[in-house]
C-alpha cells in the first residue's frame, strides 16, 4: 500500500510509525485507518521488527475524526470510507482495530500534543503510552452529540478506574498530561524533547524479548485482565505455558542463561 497519511521507518527493531497530516493536527479519516491497519501487519510480518511505536507529526497527535471527511460526509448520508458503517467502531470495513492492536507485536503510543475522541481511543488498547508535557487528552464524544467506540469504555476503566473513566466521558474535557498521567491514563510524561527517545527506549527493551512470547502474554492479558474466573484464567496460562516449553525461543534462553551470554531470540524464531 502507497501510504499518504502516514509515514513508516525502521529504527533498529523498531517500526516507527508517523501519523502525517500535520495541516489537520493529524486528525483520523478512513484511509488513515486503513494505512495505520497495513503498516502494524507489515511489522507484525518483519521478522527484524519487536515492538512498534507510533507518534504523530507536528503540533498534534491526533484532533479526533476530521470533522469534513468524517462527521460531515455521514451527516450529509455519504460514507466517509471504505463501508465505515459495516466496520467496527466506525473504521472502514476490513479493520478490526482491536483486534489487530491486541494480537500486535507490542505497540507504544508516543503523545505529542492533543489527542482527542478517536486520537485517545486508538490507543487505549496499546501497550504503554507516553505523552509529552504538552500533551492533552480528550474524550470529547458527548460534545459532539455521539458516544464512544473501540471498547474505549472498556479499556478507560481499565486504566482509569469507574470514576476517573466516567467523569472523563462524562464531561468531555480536556486533560493535561499530568493530570491524565496521574490518573492512570498514561504511563510516562516527558518533555517534549525526550518524547521520541523515551517511547524507543521503552520498545527497545521490549523488541529484547521473543516476540512469539510477547504476544502470547498480552492475548493472556487481554482475556484475564477483568476475569473473575480464576480457573479459566490459570488454565490458558497453563496452555500457553505448555506451548512455551517446546519453543525454540524458550531453549534459546535456557542455553544461553547456561552458557553465560544474551540470548538472540531473532535468530531462532520460526
Amino acid at each position: 500500500m502507497e501510504y499518504a497519511q502516514i509515514r513508516v521507518e525502521k529504527r533498529g527493531a523498531v517500526a516507527l510509525i508517523t501519523l502525517n497530516r500535520p495541516d489537520r493536527l493529524n486528525a483520523w479519516t478512513p484511509r488513515m485507518a486503513e494505512e495505520l491497519g497495513h503498516a502494524i501487519s507489515a511489522a507484525n510480518d518483519d521478522r527484524e521488527i519487536g515492538a512498534i511505536v507510533m507518534t504523530g507529526e507536528g503540533r498534534g497527535f491526533c484532533a479526533g475524526a476530521d470533522v469534513d471527511q468524517v462527521f460531515k460526509a455521514r451527516v450529509d448520508g455519504k460514507d466517509p470510507g471504505n463501508d465505515t458503517r459495516g466496520g467496527s467502531g466506525g473504521m472502514p470495513a476490513g479493520v478490526d482495530w482491536i483486534a489487530l492492536a491486541r494480537s500486535s507485536k507490542p505497540l507504544i503510543a508516543a503523545v505529542n500534543g492533543v489527542a482527542v475522541g478517536i486520537g485517545v481511543t486508538m490507543i487505549l488498547p496499546f501497550d504503554v503510552i507516553v505523552a509529552a508535557e504538552e500533551a492533552k487528552f480528550g474524550l470529547v464524544f458527548v460534545k459532539m452529540g455521539i458516544v464512544p467506540e473501540l471498547a474505549s469504555s472498556h479499556f478507560l476503566v481499565s486504566r482509569m478506574g469507574w470514576g476517573n473513566a466516567s467523569e472523563m466521558m462524562l464531561t468531555g474535557r480536556l486533560y493535561p498530561a499530568e493530570e491524565a498521567r496521574a490518573k492512570g491514563l498514561c504511563e510516562y510524561v516527558v518533555p517534549q524533547a525526550e518524547l521520541l527517545s523515551k517511547a524507543l527506549e521503552i520498545a527497545g527493551l521490549i523488541a529484547e524479548n521473543p516476540s512469539r512470547q510477547l504476544r502470547m502474554t498480552k492475548a493472556l492479558l487481554t482475556e484475564n485482565a477483568c476475569t473473575t474466573d480464576l480457573a479459566r484464567a490459570q488454565k490458558l496460562e497453563t496452555d500457553a505455558l505448555q506451548i512455551c516449553w517446546t519453543t525454540p525461543e524458550h531453549h534459546e534462553a535456557v542455553d544461553a542463561f547456561l552458557n553465560k551470554r544474551k540470548p538472540d531470540f531473532r535468530k531462532v524464531a520460526s
